[in-house]
């Protein structure tokens, strides 16, 4: 068994795999058997209460002891880490987050487990682990036949896109040579050689997006007290203090405000405005003879099939986009759904409403990433599969870390892997047995004939 926290920067999640106990021959195919997510918001939201972030992990960890073997839980490799929120916070404030460190390692090492750290990924090996899980459970790296790994032959590896509440990671292998070494990531994986491309950006998730994009229109406003918001519906109004918007380093507070006051945010129900607004957030010029993302990053043209997952699937979901849909289909159903009112909305999705208003900013944020950021077309964007799951495992970053940490992905060339079948490992077993009874008799005669 293996146990990897997920500490995200909205909120953090358990997951519980398994995998049988001889790697070789009995094929260490990882699966996952638990996941539990973690009440409340993500660990560096406890900056000021680092012990609240400690205690929120016991009820998962409690659930987790349920599942592993008593016998076999003190040697059940055990790890959390950390993404963009805890980035931002270390960035902001690194005292702090080694505090929440600190009560979150505490808080583990009271289970028996056995517990590897607490760390925080860098964007890019979130990107490469999330590019690692996907291809590992649709077994584009390897697949295990009769007690055999077996490399699949003509497969192409598959892209990763994920979408978190601080930041964004792609992840694909290109056609050509990756010319900017620091997007650039090696893996040697079941005796193949991957070069793969993958940039994180940074303050370009989901939650701090929309905190970038209010900010952006209480600027424009002269920092009015009211904000008109186009991105939310007709009918829709909210009150939140200045210190919700500007909390992060993405959002530096401007010295003129208090923390404290409040602002009202109006929606004007505008997908053209808000679109328009959306795309401030982006610089899309790239240097003289550079292909690049957005905000000057290289980026090679998107190439092969891809997995978008957490956010990108989340809001897809909801807008019932997750069906391979064209990519006209795609803008059309977003901007209808921009263009109905809070009523409208509130009648039809009466289980959704906490987050009922941030779905057309949230689809229309998605669409202009994907489309005017990674510079997907109508053509790309049918090999884009939008996916919370593999198999039976969540899509994420989890599962390819604690493979490359706990070392279950051999990197010995794929021969020296294989399997044997059952019946030649029982005949080397027989073998083995009778030799040592043979030896033995032997002894016993020699020491026989002595004695005499």
């Amino acid at each position: 068994y293996g146990l990897v926290f997920d500490a995200g920067s909205t909120h953090t999640a358990l997951y519980v795999y398994q995998w049988p106990a001889d790697k070789e021959n009995g094929t260490g195919i990882v699966s996952q058997v638990e996941s539990c997510t973690v009440n409340g918001s993500g660990i560096s939201s406890y900056a000021d209460d680092p012990a609240g972030a400690g205690a929120s992990l016991k009820p998962c960890l409690d659930k987790a002891m349920t599942v592993i073997p008593v016998e076999q839980q003190w040697q059940t490799p055990t790890y959390l880490g950390a993404t963009a929120g805890m980035r931002l916070l270390r960035e902001q404030n690194s005292t702090k987050a080694e505090q929440v460190f600190a009560e979150v390692s505490k808080a583990i090492r009271e289970y028996p487990v056995d517990f590897c750290g607490a760390q925080i990924l860098t964007g890019n090996e979130e990107g490469s682990f999330g590019w690692i899980t996907v291809n590992y459970l649709l077994e584009t790296l390897i697949k295990v036949r009769g007690g055999k790994w077996e490399h699949p032959q003509h497969t192409e590896v598959l892209g990763a896109l994920d979408l978190g509440g601080a930041s964004t990671q792609i992840t694909f292998q290109p056609g050509v040579t990756i010319e900017d070494k620091n997007t650039s990531v090696l893996f040697r994986l079941y005796g193949t050689n991957y070069s793969l491309y993958t940039h994180s950006y940074l303050c370009y998730g989901q939650t701090q997006a929309l905190k970038r994009l209010t900010a952006a229109l209480h600027q424009d406003s002269s920092y009015a007290q009211n904000i008109s918001q186009p991105c939310y519906p007709k009918g829709y109004q909210e009150n939140i203090t200045i210190a919700e918007i500007y909390n992060s380093p993405c959002v530096p507070i401007p010295s003129m405000l208090s923390p404290a006051q409040i602002l009202t945010v109006t929606g004007t129900g505008n997908p053209a405005a808000c679109r328009t607004a959306i795309l401030k957030l982006f610089n899309f010029t790239c240097g003289a003879n550079r292909t690049c993302g957005f905000d000057g990053v290289y980026q090679p043209p998107v190439r092969g099939q891809f997995f978008a997952f957490a956010g990108f699937y989340y809001t897809f979901s909801f807008l019932n986009l997750t069906g391979q849909q064209s990519l006209s289909h795609v803008n059309a159903t977003v901007w209808d759904f921009c263009n109905k009112n809070w009523s409208e909305l509130v009648e039809t999705f009466p289980q959704n409403k906490e987050h009922l208003h941030t779905y057309c900013v949230a689809g229309l944020y998605i669409l202009t990433l994907l489309v005017d950021g990674y510079k997907f077309d109508e053509h790309t964007w049918s090999n884009i599969h939008f996916s919370q799951k593999a198999g039976n495992a969540d899509i994420g970053w989890t599962l390819g870390f604690m493979l490359n940490l706990t070392n279950m992905i051999p990197t010995e060339a794929l021969e020296h892997v294989k399997g044997q079948q059952p019946s030649l490992w029982a005949g080397a077993i027989s073998f083995i047995v009778l030799a040592i009874v043979a030896g033995l008799v032997a002894i016993l005669l020699q020491c026989f004939w002595k004695s005499k």
